[in-house]
């Protein structure tokens, strides 16, 4: 199933490896999608003391453009024979000229290489955590080098229920997602899938501290109630995948499920370590139709925690507070 007709790739000079361009192109391939491949330069700037858009500044631009063009041409040359690559450059902030051209031509999916790629303590730069805050298609950032094929896909939903009723569709139909996308890629990928949904029960501390121990009877009652609850959700959320990508092919990916109590900002990272996952597939927003409105603290904490590569995904119907006219 192709889940993809419009890739944009973001040419990163100082961290994009031949094994990345390899997957991108790829994955194109397998999509049977449209492919450009952006680079983003900076303005200009010649110093103390000279006008910004004068004759000098606009010069040095023009020399950068050039050169900048160059390289971005010979990156694509030996993927020319394989697939048609659209070549662009933009000037200005990264990320804010990246979701242009995601918002004027209507790409569905981002890629590029981290900024840093200090994986063992992992951080994204500032124009990441922008990108993946705002932008309003998929981002993929993909760690560099890149493998031929990913072993283990974590996908990571959210299936508690005490969301308000409009949240509670959108992270429904969120939660799909990313498990269709974690589906497909892994059958692609031939990878293990692994499913985790993390949960705290509401009141759990309260109950613990409030209620003398001969209610502790009740208390684990109330936990094992919510536990099944947890449960129930999750295979209705495969169920519904399953039903929907082919039970032949689901049956021949064998999810393994987590369902882990505690938190998800703790707990997800955690379990991405144990098992080695070269990718994580998550959700980034809960909400929708309210610019501005970007990430959410677990989703944030776990975004830098991770050490691998993560496809990070937003519900339909979110707006993007970065827009085509400055």
């Amino acid at each position: 199933m192709n889940r993809f007709e419009n890739i944009l790739y973001v040419l990163n000079g100082k961290n994009h490896h031949q094994s990345v361009l390899e997957r991108v192109v790829t994955l194109a391939e397998n999509n049977q999608a449209r492919l450009t491949f952006l680079s983003i330069l900076e303005p200009v700037n010649v110093g103390f003391g000279m006008p910004e858009d004068g004759p000098i500044s606009a010069d040095l631009e023009a020399t950068f453009i050039e050169a900048q063009m160059q390289k971005l041409e010979t990156s694509v040359v030996p993927f020319r024979t394989r697939i048609n690559i659209q070549t662009k450059l933009r000037v200005g902030t990264q990320f804010l000229e990246i979701i242009r051209e995601v918002l004027q031509n209507g790409h569905d999916l981002v890629i590029k290489v981290p900024e840093t790629q200090d994986w063992l303590n992992m951080q994204f730069g500032s124009e990441d955590m922008h990108l993946l805050r705002k932008c309003p298609c998929p981002v993929w950032l993909i760690k560099s080098p890149a493998p031929k094929t990913y072993r283990r896909i974590l996908a990571a939903v959210d299936v508690g229920d005490t969301h308000p009723t409009a949240e509670q569709r959108s992270r429904d139909e969120l939660n799909q997602r990313i498990l269709e996308l974690a589906s497909s890629l892994a059958l692609s990928n031939f990878s293990e899938l692994h499913i985790v949904h993390a949960f705290e029960a509401i009141g759990e501390n309260m109950l613990h501290e409030e209620l003398p121990l001969m209610y502790e009877e009740a208390v684990n009652t109330f936990l094992q109630h919510e536990k099944q609850k947890r449960e129930a959700s999750l295979d209705s959320l495969i169920h519904r995948v399953s039903n929907k990508l082919g039970e032949e092919a689901f049956s021949y990916l064998k999810p393994r499920t987590h369902l882990i109590k505690g938190g998800a900002r703790k707990e997800i990272p955690a379990l991405a370590r144990q098992l080695e996952v070269d990718l994580i597939v998550m959700g980034t927003v809960a909400r929708t139709g309210i610019p501005g409105f970007i990430i959410g603290n677990s989703a944030e904490a776990i975004l830098n925690q991770i050490e691998c590569s993560v496809l990070a995904l937003k519900p339909r119907g979110f707006v993007s507070p970065v827009t085509l006219i400055e």
